[in-house]
C-alpha cells in the first residue's frame, strides 16, 4: 500500500466533492493497539463445528470451518433488506458471502443478478444450498454462484450496479488457523486487491455504488484513502460504536469520482 502522509484539503478547493473525500479521511479514528485488535478478534471454539444461525425468519446451517456472520455483517445485511443498499432491478456482486444471507435477502428483494463470491468452495456450496432453499428459482433474477479470489472468475464485460464487500482487512495475526486468517486477517492487501481489480477490470457501472465495511481493528485510514486515490469517493452510511470496547466501524458508500 502507498504511503499515506495527512492531506491539506485546500490542495483540493477546485474539486470539492474530493475535498469532502479528504476531509472524511481526516476525522476517522487511528488504528486500534494491537493487543487490543488481538484480543477483540480471538476465534470460538466451534468454529469446527456444525452450527445453526438465525436471521430474521430464515435458519441456515453452517458447516465446520465457515464463518458465522457477526454485527458488522448484519449491518450489510440489513440494509439490503430495508433498501439502503438498492438491489431490485440490479446487478448486485456479494463479495466473499460466506453463508450467503446477503444473496438470499437480494433475491427475495428482486434482484437482476446476484454473482454471490467467496474463495471458500465450502462457503459457497452452503450459500448456494440456503439459496435454493428459501429464494429458489424467481422469474427476472438470476442467481450466480462462484468460488473465486475476489473477483478473479467473474467473466471479463461484467459490471455491478451494486457491490457490497466485509474484507477480512483485521490488520493483526490472531490466529494461526488458516481459516481464521482466511476470514478475519488477511490484512490491507485484500482491500488493496479489490480496488485495484474493480478500477482495472472496469467492474462498477457509471452509476454503481460499493458498499464496504472497515473498522479501526483494520488500516481504517489508509484503506480509505487508497480508495480515494483510486477514484472513489466515500460516504459513511453507519457509524457503529459499543459499550464494551474501542472499536468504531464504518459502512462507507462509495462512488466514482467525477475524474475517475
Amino acid at each position: 500500500m502507498r504511503e499515506h502522509g495527512r492531506r491539506n484539503t485546500a490542495l483540493f478547493a477546485d474539486d470539492p466533492a474530493e475535498a469532502r473525500a479528504w476531509a472524511l479521511h481526516e476525522s476517522l479514528p487511528d488504528t486500534l493497539p494491537a493487543d487490543e485488535i488481538i484480543a477483540l478478534n480471538t476465534p470460538k471454539a466451534d468454529l469446527h463445528t456444525q452450527r445453526p444461525y438465525v436471521y430474521r425468519d430464515w435458519t441456515f446451517d453452517l458447516p465446520p470451518g465457515v464463518f458465522m456472520p457477526g454485527e458488522t455483517s448484519r449491518m450489510i445485511h440489513d440494509r439490503v433488506l430495508d433498501g439502503t443498499i438498492p438491489v431490485s432491478g440490479r446487478c448486485y456482486g456479494a463479495m466473499g458471502v460466506g453463508l450467503g444471507v446477503e444473496a438470499v435477502v437480494a433475491g427475495l428483494q428482486g434482484a437482476r443478478e446476484i454473482h454471490a463470491l467467496d474463495i471458500d468452495p465450502a462457503s459457497v456450496r452452503a450459500m448456494t444450498e440456503h439459496y435454493e432453499r428459501i429464494v429458489g428459482e424467481r422469474p427476472g433474477t438470476v442467481f450466480i454462484p462462484l468460488v473465486s479470489d475476489l473477483f478473479e472468475r467473474v467473466p471479463d464485460g461484467a459490471r455491478f450496479d451494486v457491490v457490497t464487500f466485509n474484507p477480512p482487512a483485521v490488520t493483526q495475526q490472531v490466529s494461526d488457523d488458516p481459516t481464521v486468517v482466511r476470514n478475519v486477517c488477511v490484512g490491507t492487501d485484500i482491500a488493496v486487491r479489490f480496488f485495484d481489480q474493480i478500477v482495472q477490470r472496469d467492474l462498477l457501472a457509471d452509476e454503481g455504488e460499493i458498499y464496504f465495511i472497515v473498522s479501526n481493528t483494520s488500516e481504517l485510514r489508509d484503506i480509505v484513502a487508497y480508495a480515494i486515490e483510486s477514484g472513489f469517493l466515500p460516504e459513511v452510511i453507519h457509524h457503529q460504536t459499543w459499550d464494551t470496547d474501542d472499536v468504531q466501524t464504518f459502512l462507507f458508500k462509495l462512488r466514482r469520482s467525477a475524474a475517475a
